[in-house]
């Protein structure tokens, strides 16, 4: 190690950033870095709902079985752009990341547009779904890093439901652009594909004036670079109009940077340091992920090959849908800084398992019309989709700096290859009989509530109470003395 790695460094920079009010410094990063989610939940519902579509002669005519496949193939992008570029947001910086990873996400997307056959769809999606991938690992760890300890469970949760947000928009952009009636069928789908890729070009500008973080400067032996990155933001606050509380002294932590972390590090962090974390982080993400993956994307197929609707008029039940996942985060994410972690973790696991059982119960009866179907999913997943953002802020809050960004990615990577498989699976349960069985599928609605259920009973033994607590508190950094 060199001398800057081997320097001992006292430093108030967390004490700082936790004692900040709110000012629209805050604002304007939360804005800029959670578009990521908002063309995540566009991409996945443009996806979705052109499904059915792309099943048209005029269009690439793909069975059923290949539109969930083609879903499958995002979210294995996704993985390995998690695992990539989450590495190199923990050793070249968030900012760098964040910057790079939706350009990768903006060339893709619009090369997809251009599909010409199914394997030319599969390989741009591939590409696209690892910007989207390396976009999760990076903004999550800038925003815990940069949020005021007693917003950061409500703020991060809010950032994850904005993906919603994404699917209002591509609701209804489908809503129009699939209407046969005003565009060409094989024409309307690509214009979708291309609204995201307009949307990140709009960010790309507020992205670059954004700040590294200071805590992954001071944790990096930078601490000049910190020391300028935390005045940056301390003046943006002033301009606004708020007033900085003073700094508590004892807070102080020092810091011996020990160089770039390697994958043994990690392995030994994650298994011998925090075993029952790293399990509990592991069941948060592969419940939430199966369940939407294998509902969200299937939706329309369901919507058609059960209830007839169109894939134009889909859009109308997929925005109300959309709308109830987009409310959770926003109306329950307070409490999860008041009430605390561990309660409305479980809590939100367990009762939107339980629902989705019943759910797929009167599914299976016949009990249920697609505006009925459509309005008891919208309360499901006003609470399930909290219940998903909350698994993000757990993996992120509950490992060390050094490695933020490569655990989320890790468990990102873990939850969405088992995520993955829901599409195709339930891609094959729906069919492409003439009269599909709704017995099948309900086993399927069984399965995925019985892992909501598992995860929310394994949060009550093994959750942490991190609300309104520093991230070095909850987790001291690899290269604080004495952690």
């Amino acid at each position: 190690m060199g001398a800057a790695q081997e320097q001992t460094i006292r430093t108030l920079i967390p004490a700082r950033i936790d004692r900040m009010p709110w000012s629209r410094f805050h604002t304007r990063m939360v804005a800029a870095l959670g578009v990521a989610w908002v063309l995540d939940g566009m991409e996945i519902t443009i996806a979705s709902a052109v499904g059915d579509v792309l099943r048209a002669p005029e269009t690439l005519g793909l069975t059923s079985t290949e539109v969930g496949f083609a879903a499958t193939v995002y979210l294995l992008g996704q993985v390995t752009g998690a695992l990539v570029f989450g590495r190199l947001s923990d050793r070249l910086g968030r900012r760098r990341l964040f910057i790079f990873t939706l350009g990768v996400y903006l060339v893709a997307n619009g090369l997809t547009a251009l599909s010409f056959d199914y394997w030319w769809l599969l390989l741009f999606r591939f590409i696209a779904g690892t910007g989207i991938g390396g976009e999760y690992s990076a903004i999550h760890s800038a925003i815990d890093e940069l949020i005021p300890a007693r917003y950061r469970g409500r703020i991060d949760l809010a950032v994850s439901g904005t993906y919603w947000l994404g699917a209002m928009i591509g609701t209804a952009s489908t809503f129009v652009l699939l209407n046969p009636d005003l565009l060409p069928v094989n024409v309307g789908w690509r214009i979708g594909l291309l609204i995201g890729p307009l949307l990140g070009l709009a960010i790309w500008g507020l992205r670059r004036h954004l700040p590294e973080s200071p805590r992954w400067l001071v944790m990096h032996g930078r601490e000049r670079e910190a020391e300028v990155a935390i005045r940056e933001i301390e003046e943006h606050v002033l301009v606004s109009g708020k007033e900085l509380p003073p700094v508590d002294e004892r807070k102080v932590i020092e810091i011996r940077p020990h160089g770039p972390v390697r994958y043994r590090d990690v392995i030994r962090v994650v298994c011998r340091d925090y075993p029952k974390r790293s399990v509990l982080g592991a069941t948060l993400m592969i419940s939430q992920s199966f369940l939407y993956n294998a509902i969200f994307f299937t939706y329309v197929l369901v919507l058609s090959n059960f209830y007839g609707v169109s894939a134009s008029d889909a859009s109308k039940y997929l925005f109300l849908f959309a709308l109830g996942n987009l409310l959770g985060p926003f109306v329950l994410g307070p409490l999860f800084d008041t009430v605390g972690r561990k309660p409305m973790i479980s809590s939100t696991y367990i009762l939107s398992g339980l629902l989705l059982a019943l759910t797929g119960w009167l599914f299976k009866e016949g009990m249920l019309t697609a505006t009925t179907q459509t309005l008891l999913w919208a309360v499901i997943f006003f609470i399930a989709s909290a219940a998903a953002s909350s698994g993000y802020l757990t993996v992120s809050e509950l490992f060390p700096l050094e490695i933020r960004a490569l655990a989320i990615a890790v468990f990102f990577a873990i939850a969405q290859t088992f995520g993955s498989l829901g599409p195709t699976i339930f891609g094959a349960l729906i069919g492409d009989q003439a009269h599909p069985e709704p017995t099948r599928l309900f086993y399927g609605y069984l399965f995925a509530a019985a892992m909501m259920v598992f995860a929310g009973i394994i949060t009550i033994f093994l959750g942490v109470r991190a609300e309104r607590a520093s991230l070095e508190d909850i987790t001291p950094p690899l290269s604080q003395v004495g952690s």
